[in-house]
Parts: structure tokens; sequence; C-alpha cells
């Protein structure tokens, strides 16, 4: 079967274009699963219960996000009622929501773990030690891994880490696609960052300008949604449901 992946998807005009993409593209690679990273896609980043609609309705089955998940008051309620709208998985015990969610699609059943990194990031539990802890707890081979990480080396090592024990783990977080996706020796499908949906002249989908600004003066700035057109960051990962194995990963970038 065949997953779509979805890079984190950046604001109102990212969520309209991916919605007039998603028929397409599901049609085009034979799409059987769309797991989409949403912590952005609220106007000035994070999750709204509006833009949380606007994904499902687009066709994700599992939304998954990252450092930005509790940016909005008005979502936190999201996480409790809704089993595929994740947070990472290795926040502290406590924490609302829930990390992992298990898809019974009838003929296979597919596991969905939101993960985040610790380098340059929040000081959160140890993805490593978090992860072992998940896999023990799920039945079945088809395990998705969305890991929200800065550090391209720790994303590399929890790929390597992963390696045949899970089907894939797909970067998120840069919003800059990476160019290295592989199947790793053992069957796991890699890619250090699957990229973003967002305006493609921009940076990592602000407006150019302001972002420049923030840089240069590191004086406090609003930043709001590059207005040019968009393009769509993603993998499709083809894996064989029976033994959880990945047998293609491909790069998709549509304008």
């Amino acid at each position: 079967m065949k997953l779509l992946f979805i890079g984190d998807v950046v604001g109102d005009k990212s969520c309209d274009f991916l919605e007039k993409r998603m028929y397409s593209l599901k049609k085009k690679y034979d799409i059987s699963l769309v797991v989409i990273n949403g912590e952005n896609s609220a106007l000035g980043n994070g999750l709204t219960p509006y833009s949380y609609q606007r994904l499902v309705s687009l066709g994700a089955d599992v939304i998954t996000t990252g450092n930005h998940c509790f940016k909005r008051k008005e979502s936190l309620s999201l996480y409790d009622e809704n089993e595929t709208l994740l947070r990472p998985a290795n926040y502290p015990q406590g924490v609302l929501g829930h990390g992992v969610t298990t898809l019974d699609l009838g003929f296979c059943q597919v596991a969905v773990i939101n993960l985040m990194g610790t380098a340059y990031m929040e000081p959160i539990d140890n993805p490593f030690y978090c992860i072992d802890s998940i896999l023990e707890g799920i039945s079945t081979k088809n395990i998705i891994v969305d890991f929200h990480a800065e550090a391209t080396a720790e994303k590399k090592a929890m790929g390597f880490y992963l390696d045949g024990r899970v089907t894939a783990v797909l970067g998120t977080h840069t919003h800059v696609q990476t160019a290295d996706e592989i199947i790793l020796p053992k069957g796991t499908a890699y890619i250090t960052d699957a990229g973003m949906t967002g305006a493609e002249l921009s940076v990592l989908g602000v407006k150019s300008e302001l972002a420049i600004e923030k840089i240069k003066y590191h004086a406090p700035v609003r930043f709001e949604e590059s207005e040019n057109p968009c393009f769509i960051n993603g993998v499709v990962v083809d894996f064989d449901e029976h033994n959880g194995k990945a047998n293609k990963i491909t790069r998709i970038i549509e304008r």
C-alpha cells in the first residue's frame, strides 16, 4: 500500500492549495493513507479548530504536530477529543493528548507515532527511550514515525536506530525538503525532512522581508504568511502491509 506524507502545512493559503491538489495527488500515486503535519496550519502558526477541520475535510487520516502543538489555547481540547490528532509522544507524562494512534483499515492496521527531537528544541523526554517503550505496546508491523526535529544528525540517528523496527521515519520541522530519501538496509523508508506546504518564494512560508527584518535587527516582528504561489512538499512511501517493510520512497514537489 502507499502512504502520502505531507510536510508542515503553513497557513490558510497552503490549506487552500492542498485542498485543490489532494484528489489528483491521491489518484496519481494510488494513495491508501494520508498523514499531514498540521502544526503550522493556522494563520500565525499553531493549529486551531478551524485549521484542524480543514485538514480533516481535505483528506488527512492522521494529523501530526510538533513544538507548536499547544500554541493555540482554543485548540487544546482537540488533542483529547480526537485520536487521530497527535502531539509529540515524548512530552512528559500527564500532558494532554497522545502521541500514538493505530488505524484499522480493514485489511491491515497502521500505527502512526509523533516524536520530537531535543537538540536545539524544548527539553522534553528522550525520544529514543520513548520510542522503545511505545514499540513494545504496538502489535502491527506497519509503523509510521513523524520525527519533528531541528538537528539533521539527530534525525539520521533516529532513522538508523529504528531501521527494521518501523516502516518509515519521516523528518519534519525545518520546512526545507532534503534530497536524502532512502530505504535503509533493514527496510525502513527515511528522509531527513519532508519539507513544507506553503509559499515557495518565502522564508519557511513567511514573507521574506519580515524574516529578514527579524534576523537582521533581532527585533520583535509579527510574521505574516507569504502571498506568493504555493507548492506541496512530501513523500510517498510504498510498503508491504504484510511485513511492514518499505519498498520505495518517492520525494514529491507539486507546484
